[in-house]
Formats: C-alpha cells, sequence, structure tokens
C-alpha cells in the first residue's frame, strides 16, 4: 500500500512537471501602460444617435487634439473639444454652452511591428486612478490584433473600471503581418473648451511591479507529501 501511494505520488509529480513544461512553450507578452509606445492617435467620428448614428470619417489625431495628456505619471484622458465653431461641430453654433453635434471616439494607443507579437497571448496592465467621466461618455482598454491593411480585427474591450489594477488579454494570430495595438478609448459627443470640467476625466498610471512566487522542486514535492 505505502509502495503504490508512493508511486501515485511519483507519477503525480512528473505529470505537475510536465504540465508546467508544456506551459513554458507558450508564448506570452506583458505591456504596461507608459507614454513612449502608447504614442499613436486615431479620431472616429460619427453623426449623434439623434441623427442616425452614421460613420462620417477617421484618420489620425495628435495627442493634445484626442484631448489625451501624459502628466508626468499618468494618463489624463477628457472628452474631446473641437475648436471651430461651425455648426458642423455643434449646435447651433461653438461657444459657451453649445451642444456637440458629434459622437468622437477618440483611441489613444501603442502600435507594435508587424508581426512583433504574432501567436503569443498579449496582457495590457495598468492601474486606473480615477474615472469621473459623466454618463454621456465612456471608456475602454483594449488589445487589439489587426490585418496588415487594418481591413479586419480580432479584439478584447472592456469597459474603464471606476479604479484600480487591470488586466486585459488577447491570444493573436500566428502571421507575420497582423499589426498588435493597445490602449485606450473614449467615446462621446465633443464638448466645448470651456464646458468641459462637469463631464470628468479619466486618469490612467502603470501599474506597479509584483515580486513574482518562486517555485522550487521541493516545494513542488512538498505539495504530494
Amino acid at each position: 500500500m505505502k509502495l503504490a501511494t508512493q508511486m501515485i505520488r511519483r507519477v503525480a509529480v512528473s505529470a505537475l512537471v510536465a504540465s508546467t513544461l508544456v506551459a513554458g512553450v507558450v508564448k506570452a507578452a506583458t505591456v504596461n501602460v507608459d507614454n513612449t509606445n502608447i504614442s499613436n492617435g486615431f479620431m472616429n467620428v460619427f453623426e449623434l444617435p439623434s441623427n442616425g448614428g452614421g460613420y462620417v470619417f477617421g484618420s489620425g489625431w495628435g495627442l493634445a487634439d484626442l484631448c489625451a495628456n501624459w502628466n508626468g505619471s499618468a494618463w489624463v484622458l477628457t472628452p474631446n473639444t473641437i475648436g471651430d465653431p461651425n455648426p458642423f461641430w455643434y449646435t447651433p453654433s461653438g461657444g459657451p454652452g453649445a451642444a456637440g453635434n458629434k459622437t468622437m471616439e477618440a483611441n489613444l494607443y501603442a502600435q507594435a511591428a508587424a508581426g512583433a507579437y504574432a501567436g503569443e497571448t498579449v496582457t495590457f496592465i495598468g492601474t486606473v486612478s480615477s474615472n469621473t467621466l459623466a454618463a454621456s461618455h465612456q471608456a475602454y482598454i483594449f488589445v487589439r490584433d489587426w490585418a496588415s491593411d487594418f481591413s479586419s480585427v480580432n479584439q478584447t474591450i472592456i469597459p474603464m473600471p471606476a479604479g484600480g489594477n487591470f488586466s486585459v488579454s488577447l491570444a493573436t494570430i500566428n502571421d507575420p503581418t497582423r499589426i498588435v495595438q493597445w490602449g485606450f478609448q473614449v467615446k462621446g459627443p465633443n464638448v466645448w473648451a470651456t464646458d468641459v470640467a462637469p463631464y470628468g476625466s479619466v486618469v490612467i498610471a502603470p501599474q506597479a511591479a509584483t515580486p513574482a512566487s518562486k517555485s522550487t522542486w521541493s516545494r513542488v514535492k512538498s505539495l504530494y507529501r
């Protein structure tokens, strides 16, 4: 009986070690919030839902135009503002108290070189220091895996939490031509610059490193004593 028990323990330990070795073959990468890689901006513009919600246009925008600013230790995201008073942008026209006439989808993101994360599980981490956005605006966190011509995308996208650490993961397609992005999105009607404060903001900082737990052969064996 004792011999049989020992054999079972040995088999269990061998299975655990084998599974650990197999798991180690899986490629994975973790990326944190920063201001070096997260340096790209793209704006998609839509009609308001009351005007049908149709897509108007999309193009690359500077980060300041997205209303995304690095304050030295964190990203600060606010609802988008347009300085042009044209009725295309505001109703009846731009000025204090004017209503935004477009839905702005501001995307702030890092973009890796094509194939850099092909076939890997990419995990994007960070810390939401605060999220005071009004109900009129929504913020999201995403990891995206694009076709080389940006004609299609696989993504994981989650609502921005009210606070605390976040972790967003995506298993990318093993194709050296694909392009991986990770970042943030703020969506809602544009707001006149002097009226932004009541609509709130999001503050997102890097997630502090945590010590990795160590596993030893002795610790593995102790699980089966």
